[in-house]
């Protein structure tokens, strides 16, 4: 099988990640593993395993005939027989296959907002879909929505998965004082609810003065992270809530946390959550998405609802008053995650998949 995942850029986001992550893991099980990011690269480009074949395309806007012919040359000089697309770089695929009837496109959805499908617009992702062989997604609640509004039958379910990174320097060091650490990983965006964080942030420097909070994730420095900015100054969060921006060396800085946090509006399955899990680290989270499928509230993890902050502060602060239930809870995530979320679990169902199809 020779197979390429196509990407718009190689940010620190949840889909960015998956693709490089099925690039990396299908270089020993595929023929030939590629991977095109279209419109921008980013700091994810140093992860990529040296046996994938990269390529940049340079994508300027929606229709960019050179973004066309590099991709066309590409897949033409490899073989390619399978354009895995990811997220919103359907559309390009579809181009291609165009000029390549017979290259197979699947379609992998990885949209967050899996709690507000309702007002998801389906056009004109809709009349795409008649050109997908099959389509991937990482909920249930995706996959019920692709098989209602979509035209492509053969919809498979495939939790992300992670790997630890085999050689990582550590660059970033967190603020505050070791052992004392929660981390929130993840991108300035409106559904990760950053709000919330900053009020449990003030419910917990009251009552366990010294744990501090560091927000790791893309700062696009837009009017959401200004406000979130603005929320930090007036509530004289300073030295209690710590932003960072994007960072490479993500493995290194969940290492460091005690405690690690979302507090998401909605969410497909994120990788955030996987990385954590890796890493043995007590969680707390909001009960969106897949989420409660992986963490088992008072077995491997703490769960609250989204728009219960004293329910999340209150689980949050036993976890700080309880080192033990910290380290079982961390043992017990870590175990969840090895046994139905490996990178051998999800590829091998991957390939079965695209064989099947």
């Amino acid at each position: 099988m020779r197979i390429v995942q196509i990407i718009d850029s190689l940010e620190t986001g949840g889909a960015e990640r998956m693709a490089v992550n099925y690039a990396n893991a299908l270089v020993k099980r595929a023929s030939f593993s590629g991977l095109v990011a279209t419109r921008a690269e980013g700091k994810l480009k140093s992860q990529i395993n040296a046996e994938v074949y990269y390529a940049f395309l340079g994508k300027r806007y929606a229709l960019d005939p050179r973004a066309v012919v590099r991709l066309y040359s590409y897949c033409k000089k490899h073989r390619v027989e399978y354009l895995h697309a990811h997220s919103t770089s359907y559309f390009l695929a579809i181009l291609i296959k165009i000029l390549m009837p017979k290259l197979q496109i699947i379609w992998h959805d990885h949209n967050g907002n899996s709690e507000f499908l309702e007002v998801r617009e389906a056009v004109p992702l809709n009349m795409c879909s008649f050109f997908f062989k099959g389509i991937i997604v990482v909920n249930h609640q995706l996959k019920q929505w692709a098989l209602r509004e979509l035209h492509c039958p053969k919809v498979f379910y495939i939790p992300n998965f992670t790997t630890l990174p085999e050689h990582e320097e550590q660059v970033t060091l967190l603020k505050g004082t070791t052992g004392k650490q929660i981390l929130h990983l993840a991108n300035l965006r409106e559904q990760k609810n950053h709000d919330f964080t900053l009020a449990v942030a003030e419910i917990i420097r009251k009552s366990h003065p010294g744990w501090t909070f560091h927000l790791v994730g893309k700062d696009f420095e837009d009017e959401y992270s200004r406000d979130i900015r603005h929320k930090i100054n007036t509530l004289n969060l300073q030295d209690v809530v710590y932003v960072y921006g994007s960072r490479t060396d993500t493995s290194a800085i969940i290492r460091q946390a005690a405690v690690a946090i979302l507090t998401s509006k909605s969410e497909g399955l994120p990788v955030a959550l996987l990385e954590y899990g890796l890493q043995a680290k007590p969680v707390v989270m909001t009960q969106v998405g897949e989420i409660p499928v992986i963490v088992k509230d008072g077995s491997n993890g703490y769960l609250a609802e989204k728009t219960d902050v004293n329910e999340f502060a209150e689980k949050l602060q036993r976890l700080l008053d309880n080192p033990d239930l910290r380290n079982i809870f961390g043992i017990e995530l870590a175990k969840t995650i090895r046994d139905h979320h490996s990178e051998e679990a999800a590829i091998t169902s991957y390939l079965k998949w695209i064989k099947s199809l």
